[in-house]
């Protein structure tokens, strides 16, 4: 049987989401309010780190970088959302389509590795305390986040290609509000069976890996704790890791369950929902869990914007 031919669609429709009309200025406001302050919480969180030299500690240079990623994917799918809610075009080129799925899969994979060299970085501040500045060096923390970004490129173009290889030749709407990988899947005219194990192999090294590593380090970190005589330091020792470990549960979890579920599993519906808790949500609570609840960060704005004196 001739295979059919893959360049006839040259285009997608995103279906988004089936709001009613009376609704969708309503959805349209929220979304629009909730990427504003996204793009407002990380972009001071990064540029007070940059700004304050107390904050150029291995810590903050890793929640630096993990507001730059989540500035990055939630610009790569949000506009283009809000465009097709106030709009009745709801196109995206073939082109565009593989380089937004590209893309988001870079910044995401590399946020999920990003959250296991976060780990190591609590384990060695709560467990070798007086060897953490030597050990965790402006050097080895660079290696770690260049490690991550190599990561998420070479594993984002595997899934793409494994993706964007299969014939597309109709129909080509998708029934989401970007181009994700399961969702596009669903539309190729071939078998996809060998994607589906493909992209599970590929899940364990991108998502279950880190998850392992994060386990396995918080286990070592919670023994470390419980050795804690003072019960004010047990206390600040768990909320960091308290912080950590629900933004990595938030994040990790839901894509795990988008990413390595059979494609005959597919949900489009609760897709959707998962796309928006691990792409949005995460993206605007990152800065609230991590860094605005810091006395540091506080003391940090409180100098550079010299609205008052900063907290001792």
């Amino acid at each position: 049987m001739q295979e059919p031919n893959k360049s006839s669609v040259t285009e997608f429709i995103l279906l988004g989401f089936s709001f009613s009309p009376r609704t969708t200025p309503l959805f349209f406001s929220v979304f629009l309010m909730t990427y504003l302050l996204i793009i407002l919480g990380n972009s001071l969180i990064t540029i007070l780190i940059c700004l304050d030299s107390r904050l150029h500690t291995p810590m903050y240079f890793f929640i630096g970088i993990l507001s730059v990623l989540d500035l990055g994917y939630t610009t790569t799918t949000v506009p283009q959302m809000l465009v097709h809610l106030a709009s009745e075009n709801k196109t995206i080129s073939f082109a565009s389509c593989v380089a937004q799925m590209y893309i988001f899969l870079v910044l995401g994979i590399t946020e999920s590795w990003l959250f296991a060299v976060m780990s190591i970085d609590r384990y060695m501040a709560i467990c070798h305390p007086l060897r953490y500045k030597v050990i965790m060096s402006p050097r080895l923390c660079g290696i770690m986040v260049i490690f991550c970004g190599l990561w998420g490129v070479i594993s984002a173009l595997v899934y793409t290609l494994f993706a964007m290889c299969l014939p597309y030749c109709g129909p080509n709407k998708i029934n989401h509000f970007f181009c994700e990988v399961p969702a596009v899947l669903k539309l190729a005219c071939a078998d996809t069976s060998v994607n589906d194990q493909a992209d599970f192999i590929l899940g364990f090294s991108v998502i279950l890996v880190p998850l392992a590593l994060i386990l396995v380090i918080y286990v070592n970190i919670f023994i470390a704790i419980l050795g804690i005589r003072s019960a004010q330091g047990r206390l600040k020792a768990f909320s960091t890791c308290a912080s950590h470990i629900s933004v990595v549960t938030m994040f990790c979890v839901p894509a795990m369950v988008m990413y390595m579920k059979p494609g005959a599993e597919v949900s489009p519906e609760e897709d959707k929902k998962l796309a928006l808790l691990y792409n949005i949500i995460s993206a605007f609570l990152n800065p609230i869990i991590y860094s605005l609840r810091n006395k540091d960060v506080k003391r940090a704005f409180l100098k550079v914007t010299g609205w008052g004196r900063a907290p001792e």
